[in-house]
């Protein structure tokens, strides 16, 4: 994924921050589990906050202490095995490799070697993740499929293009049987997913523009995106408003305080950062790890 669904740590209670550190580091042991090393590499920030909104505990999470290659002697504490960890591992995995093939098709031959390397090397995790998650699979590529049509007939519609991107993280939450909840949930990661393929498309713009890639944000503005910065972030804050309203339709147990961390006060911070150009400076610096202690 992209790695800008974060908390504000400094905001977070001091539980709250142990059990989201700990939701980070249960994922990276599920994907070393079920699938082993490679995909841990691709553990990211964004499926660790799908699974406390799959998670279904009442009570703060359990958590054991383990040792990982980034901890080897002290370890850290991680949430023990969960369905909603196993959910997010196996998403995590099939929404890269579909994400990798798209970058394949897009890219020539050379400049695409790196993705196909990484294609080849992921496939056999990616067979395992789709054999059980055949919905969630099928539908990713639908709707990659019908995001590169979009952007090969070059659409400057923002709505059609986020639109497209954001279906498939409103279906990374399967159903559960309780209509409110799954509404909810579903709700707010469509939301989400729009603001993350938006924001994304505004820290990628000067790249896209010196390659020559489309960008939904250029096509939709070709006079110039930086003159209509204020209405894309106008689009940007009214997705994340109606996420805050479908968070507040159901109840996340103890991992509310940090969803609600996440996207009033993470995401916004995200976004002031990218639109300031200090995204991609600050990850730089540390190692695509931010600590996000304070606000920009």
């Amino acid at each position: 994924m992209f790695g800008y669904v974060v908390p504000l740590r400094g905001e977070l209670k001091v539980w709250e921050l142990d059990a989201y550190q700990a939701a980070y580091c249960g994922l990276c042991h599920t994907l070393g589990r079920r699938y082993g090393f490679l995909p841990r590499l691709l553990l990211s920030y964004d499926f660790a906050f799908l699974s406390m909104l799959l998670s279904t505990e009442s009570a703060r999470p359990i958590t054991q202490r383990r040792r990982c290659i980034a901890c080897p002697i002290k370890g850290k504490q991680v949430c023990r095995e969960s369905l909603s960890l196993d959910i997010a591992a196996d998403e995590s995995v099939i929404l890269t490799y579909w994400k990798l093939m798209d970058g394949v098709a897009d890219a020539s031959f050379w400049k695409g070697l790196p993705s196909r390397l990484l294609v080849l090397l992921l496939r056999p995790s990616y067979h395992r993740a789709a054999k059980r998650r055949p919905d969630f699979d099928s539908w990713t590529a639908a709707c990659l499929e019908e995001l590169r049509f979009l952007e090969k007939e070059r659409s400057g519609s923002l709505d059609r293009t986020a639109d497209t991107f954001a279906r498939i993280l409103r279906a990374a939450a399967p159903s559960t049987g309780t209509s409110d909840r799954d509404r909810a949930v579903g709700q707010l990661l469509y939301h989400v997913g729009r603001w993350i393929y938006l924001t994304d498309a505004w820290d990628d713009l000067a790249e896209d523009r010196s390659r020559g890639t489309y960008n939904p944000v250029a096509a939709r503005w070709p006079d110039g995106p930086e003159g209509h910065r204020e209405e894309l972030r106008t689009t940007l804050r009214h997705s994340l408003n109606l996420a805050v309203s479908a968070c507040h339709l159901t109840d996340f147990g103890p991992w509310s305080g940090i969803v609600l961390n996440i996207l009033c006060l993470g995401l916004p911070m995200v976004e002031e950062s990218v639109f300031r150009g200090e995204w991609r400076k600050r990850k730089k610096e540390t190692n695509g790890r931010m600590s996000y202690e304070r606000s920009v």
